[in-house]
């Protein structure tokens, strides 16, 4: 049986910053610093990073508008803490391009988008990466591949309400390891491991009942076993995985698999004019029809 997409967690130097913005612009209860009925099928989990976030993320959130008014969603945003963000969008572009109080962009997309037609509030999260990333991760979810065109994918739950798509190349340049993980769980954690790993998946690090790998393009994740994951064990575990990184840091030493070969450019999803809008379906069609 293929894991299960539990959680995005972002990194933050302020997570409790960052849970209490989120919180309220998903209106979403939280226990702790985590999000526990964000409209889609992923919660969000925030954790702490002890380094600035440098460049554009690997992956972006991307706001609906089926159930809010764009303009009142990006008001609302504001109030909460956001700021406009230009990373060179176009005029006749109409998605609005936000950064969170942590600096991480975010789009709201405008009313009438068909690409993301009958999905949540949180109706996309954009990412950076080649066709063989999103052909990774539609098996390893054993979600379905709803768009595969000139190298950009994207895959959805057989019920729908998200999407998760990949905007193909050029990447952009990764600063060090990502801000944002998925988090997956697994009823069998070893078999499922030996399953990612033959996907294309590589390992990273054990520790207790979770593993952290890495995708075929070096994009970190964490499986962990069925069994442990509340959301209590989850507030546990990144408390855990926090002091984990700080660890790594203080050691001088990253994990083997977050190192590139000499000439490749680790990813770091896009959010530039032009891509952003036709991966979000600017327009009204699928990605690469705005």
């Amino acid at each position: 049986m293929a894991s299960t997409l539990h959680a995005l967690t972002i990194l933050a130097l302020d997570p409790e910053e960052l849970a209490t913005f989120w919180s309220g612009l998903l209106r979403s209860s939280r226990q702790g610093l985590v999000l526990s009925d964000v409209d889609a099928p992923v919660r969000l989990a925030f954790q702490t990073a002890d380094e600035p976030k440098v460049g554009l993320n690997q992956i972006h959130l991307h706001l609906t508008s089926n159930s809010a008014a764009q303009d009142a969603t990006v008001a609302r945003a504001l109030e909460l803490g956001a700021t406009h963000l230009d990373v060179g969008q176009l005029p006749e572009e109409d998605h609005v391009v936000l950064a969170d109080p942590g600096g991480n962009e975010f789009c709201v997309i405008p009313e009438g988008n068909n690409w993301l037609e009958g999905t949540g509030f949180l109706g996309e999260l954009a990412a950076d990466g080649t066709r063989e990333v999103g052909v990774f991760w539609a098996a390893a979810l054993d979600w379905p591949l709803v768009h595969d065109e000139d190298g950009e994918t994207a895959i959805s739950p057989p019920d729908g309400g998200l999407k998760i798509s990949w905007g193909g190349e050029p990447l952009n340049e990764r600063h060090g390891r990502n801000r944002m993980y998925f988090v997956l769980v697994a009823d069998e954690l070893d078999a499922e491991v030996e399953r990612l790993a033959a996907l294309g998946a590589s390992l990273v690090e054990r520790s207790g009942g979770e593993v952290e790998m890495a995708d075929p393009e070096g994009n970190e994740f964490v499986v962990r076993a069925r069994a442990l994951v509340s959301t209590r064990s989850l507030r546990s575990l990144l408390n855990q995985r926090s002091r984990s990184l700080l660890n790594r840091r203080r050691g001088g030493s990253e994990p083997a698999a977050d190192s590139a070969p000499a000439g490749v450019v680790r990813p770091g999803r896009r959010v530039d004019a032009g891509k952003d809008a036709a991966m979000s379906g600017a327009g009204g069609g699928a990605p690469g029809e705005g």
